[in-house]
């Protein structure tokens, strides 16, 4: 993942969930464990809270460690200013070709991707075929269950 490509929105959202870890999450942690070693008894191995606590240590740490992997090699791409043409940071409304419903989708970088909230991956099937099209387009996408045309209604 060396060419972590994000938006400045979806950047900033990485470093702020790494600052809470850092400086939230991390002292809440520490004394969860404090607390677990103080109360635990002579036996820490068979403490549950402690076993808890240091599972919660390690799952924390690790995902600090990866954010600042991703917040280390980002590249944070801006609006080009060009609305027209569909790039990471666009909204886009799309339809399947015969299909009178429209989707809207934001298209992002790969970590900030999340289709419960229509934010496609710029890897994902329909991000790779739309990048680059306009308004109007009828595009092709290549997906595990096939492939099929969609119509690009409007790109914001």
């Amino acid at each position: 993942m060396t060419n972590t490509i994000l938006t400045r929105e979806g950047y900033e959202k990485l470093v702020t969930e790494l600052n809470y870890l850092r400086d939230v999450k991390r002292a809440e942690v520490s004394e969860r464990l404090r607390n677990a070693i103080e109360g635990g008894g002579d036996d820490l191995l068979e403490n549950a809270e402690y076993e808890a606590a240091k599972n919660e240590q390690s799952f924390t740490e690790g995902k600090i460690k990866e954010l600042e992997y991703l917040v280390a090699v980002a590249r944070v791409v801006e609006p080009t200013g060009n609305k027209s043409v569909i790039d990471i940071g666009s909204k886009v409304l799309i339809s399947e070709e015969g299909d009178d419903t429209i989707e809207t989708f934001f298209i992002v970088g790969t970590p900030e991707a999340d289709p419960d909230q229509n934010k496609i991956s710029n890897e994902s099937p329909i991000g790779k075929a739309i990048i680059g099209h306009k308004k109007g387009d009828i595009v092709q996408v290549s997906a595990p269950i096939g492939s099929y045309q969609i119509k690009i209604v409007d790109v914001q």
